[in-house]
Order: C-alpha cells, then structure tokens, then sequence
C-alpha cells in the first residue's frame, strides 16, 4: 500500500468515526432515511460538505485554524452553525415585512464567529470549483463577502442603535439575485400551500393522504396533541390567542429524509387560522431537534446549563440570530425529547446559484451574503430571552477583534477557503467509495 493510499485509508476511518458519533442513534433508528441522505451527499462536492458540518468542525478545532481574531468574547457569540451559501433565503417577519436574510437555524449555538464565515467561505469557493471558476476568480468571491462582512461588522459597531445606518434586506433595499428572490416569496399565498398539502371534504379541510404524510395511531396523535399544548406556553406573550383559534383541525407524521433532517421524525399540525374562513387555515410542523455539531467543539458550561433540550436551544438560538422572528417559533417535548416548532410558511424561498453564473454578479451576491452574516451575528445579545449568554455588544467586540490585524482578515478567509474547498473534495471522493462499497455500518446493503 502506498503512502497516499494509507493516508486515504486513515481519513476514511476518520470520517467513518466522526459520522458515527454525530448519525449513529439516528442511523440505527432510521436505516433508511440516511440512506437516502447519503444518496443526497454523494451527490457533489458541495451536497457532500452540506450534510457533513461535524466533520468540519473537528477539522476546525483540530487543526486550530480559528485565525488572530478570536478572544474570551468573540469566541462565544451567537453564530449560525451551518452558514454556507445555500442557508440564505425570504422569510416573512412577525410584524408581516418580507425579509431576505440567513435560514435554518438548527446548527445555531454560541462558539466562534470565525467559524461561521470560515464554513461559508469555504462553501463559497465549492460552488466556484463546480462552475469551473479559477482560483483567481473564486478569490474574488471569498474576498467580495470578506471585506463586505468587515464593512458592515463596522459599521454595526460604530452606529448602534441606528438602524437606518445598516437596513435589512427588504423589497426595498435588496437588488439583484436577493431582490429576486423576494420576489418570488411576494408571489407565493397561504391559500397555494394550503392547497398543495390538503383538501377538502364536507366544508372543512384535511391533509392529503399520501406524498409522505404518515397517518397516526390514536396514543402517538395525543402526544401530539399534548406536546401541542405545551408549545403554546412557550410563545411570546405579545401572540395572543382568541377563541378558537388555532384549533387542531388534523395532525399527519412526517419523516426527515433531507441532508439535514434525516432519522429525525416530525409531525405537521393543521391548525384553524385566525378567521373560520377556510383559506386562513394554518400548517406547523413539530420536528424533533438533534444536538449542534458545534457544540461538541466548543467549552461553554453556561450555554449547555442554560438549554432545557435541543429544541429549546434551537428556538432561542434563531429568536437570538433574527431580527422579529417567526411569533409562532417556539418548542416542546415528546416523550422528554425536545421539538422545534414553527410555521411551514408559503413566504420561504431559497437562494438559488444555479442561475447565478457570471463572476461580477456572483461577487454582489457573496458580498450581499457578507453584509447579512454581519447583521446576523450584531442581531445576538442584550434581549431578556438569551439569559445573559452573550452579555456584550458581539459586533463590537468582533469589529475590536478584526482591528487588531486588518490587512490580514481577508487573505485568512481566502486561504481556509481555497485549502478547505480542496479537502472536501477529496473527502467526498473517500465517502462516495466507503459508501459505495458497504463500508458505512448500519446501512441496508443490496441483496445484489
């Protein structure tokens, strides 16, 4: 065996190790949901990285390369978890303003904040590699989203309190590709979702049997029901409830089967809107939450004290990270496992790259994305529901830290981004042969 073939052989044993500690109760659970996930990452390069942040937060804090910025603050802000160039997207805010920002919150925890931007510059540099950029151009990407992220960190910093000074991404604001996709989102209505997820018998109205929905026995349905009950505490005193409102009108169960969802088993609600009108009907969706793969990296004794479970982390992590969030976010338990729930929104709509091809436009784009990540990490501290984790101004103490070796804050980001891009590549070629050939432990395997 040659020198490359053992170091091959080594990083498959590593990779095979850290997915069992992140997959393995869920995989045994679920066998045939993570087949499908692992279809879903032997896809590309990029879909591989998507489904893999536990591998890269080992490679992360293994290999130490965190960058000069970090200190006993920036070390322990709110960060997203999982920010990578396709976790962006539309969302309608609680006061009812379609907002363009960062999306799916379920990695978010408190750890570094270069962490989040090394995760995105790296998946920035992945989408360039597949649109065939060279490593000129996929510099300029990295560097677009550097140098904007920096800018407006700054700006944040030296003009708290000033919202006029870094607005929000909104019909108003946001050009091209992100305009775009708002929208897209404005075109969408609760009565389409409605539509497409049910139907109608004797004038009141009910999932569609089929297309994944999974009906439930009448003890799993009361569970349900309970842990409904339990959520409804957990909402924010200003959402008030009139009579009636928001009665359960049917319950189906769901199971994850997407790169990030995968094993965990979910429940829709459809539930009575704020009229008897039929087309105000309302669907929320229950999700079991499983644990941050940050978490395992980082030492935070008061963050993992202050989570009553994963659920509640998730919530409180998003209220934290997005300005006016979803009022009907919030969490539960099933059997003492924590639940995500929020609404299933006809407003959510996803930033697609598949169009966005030029170089010029790709750099708007990432540099867009810089701006946003910013407004997201200045979004988490000082509000009563983050029980004091984040005490301190994190744009300020990240704009402090930055200042202290400026020059070099971009050329960091660029240089992880090209070496990183490169590893995942090859990481993705190891799992595409260790899943290809029965290696994974757990998995179905062909009779053939």
């Amino acid at each position: 065996m040659t020198v490359n073939q053992t170091s091959i052989e080594k990083r498959g044993e590593e990779i095979l190790n850290i997915f069992n500690t992140a997959f393995g109760d869920l995989l045994a659970n679920d066998p045939a949901a993570f087949q499908g996930k692992f279809r879903k990452m032997a896809a590309s390069a990029f879909a591989f990285y998507r489904g893999s942040a536990c591998l890269f937060y080992h490679d992360v804090e293994r290999t130490e390369q965190n960058g000069p910025f970090l200190d006993d603050k920036t070390k322990k802000i709110w960060i997203h978890g999982d920010l990578h160039a396709e976790n962006f997207g539309s969302y309608m805010d609680s006061q009812g303003s379609l907002i363009f920002n960062v999306n799916d919150f379920d990695e978010a925890y408190v750890g570094p904040f270069t962490w989040d931007i090394m995760r995105f510059s790296a998946s920035i540099a992945l989408i360039g590699y597949a649109k065939a950029l060279s490593d000129k151009q996929i510099t300029k990407l990295v560097t677009a989203y550097a140098e904007a992220y920096r800018e407006r960190i700054h700006t944040l910093a030296t003009h708290k309190g000033q919202d006029d000074a870094a607005p929000r991404f909104t019909l108003d604001t946001a050009q091209g590709p992100l305009l775009e996709v708002l929208h897209s989102a404005r075109a969408q209505t609760r009565i389409g979702l409605l539509n497409g997820m049910t139907e109608i018998h004797d004038s009141e109205r009910r999932f569609t049997p089929g297309g994944g929905a999974i009906h439930l026995d009448s003890a799993t349905r009361d569970k349900v029901v309970q842990a409904y009950n339990r959520y409804l505490e957990t909402l924010p005193k200003s959402w008030h409830i009139c009579s009636g409102q928001y009665r359960i009108k049917d319950i189906v169960g769901r199971r994850g089967v997407g790169i990030g969802s995968a094993g965990l088993p979910s429940y829709n609600l459809l539930l009575e809107g704020t009229s008897q009108a039929l087309e105000n009907d309302v669907v929320i969706y229950m999700k079991q939450s499983a644990a941050a793969a940050v978490s395992r990296h980082v030492e935070n004794p008061a963050a993992a004290a202050y989570f009553h479970h994963e659920g509640h982390r998730t919530v409180i992590s998003q209220r934290a990270l997005q300005a006016h969030a979803d009022s009907r976010l919030g969490w539960t338990e099933i059997d003492g496992v924590g639940h995500l729930v929020a609404e299933v929104s006809p407003y959510a709509v996803d930033l697609d790259w598949s169009e966005i091809n030029d170089v010029e436009k790709m750099a708007t784009v990432a540099a867009d994305l810089g701006r946003a990540t910013a407004m997201m990490h200045a979004a988490g501290d000082d509000d009563e529901l983050h029980s004091g984790l984040v005490p301190f101004s994190p744009e300020q103490a990240i704009d402090a830290r930055i200042s202290t070796d400026e020059s070099r804050f971009a050329d960091f980001l660029v240089e992880f981004a090209h070496e990183y891009s490169a590893q995942t590549r090859r990481d993705h070629q190891i799992f595409i042969d260790l899943f290809r050939n029965g290696r994974i432990p757990g998995l179905p395997t062909d009779s053939d």
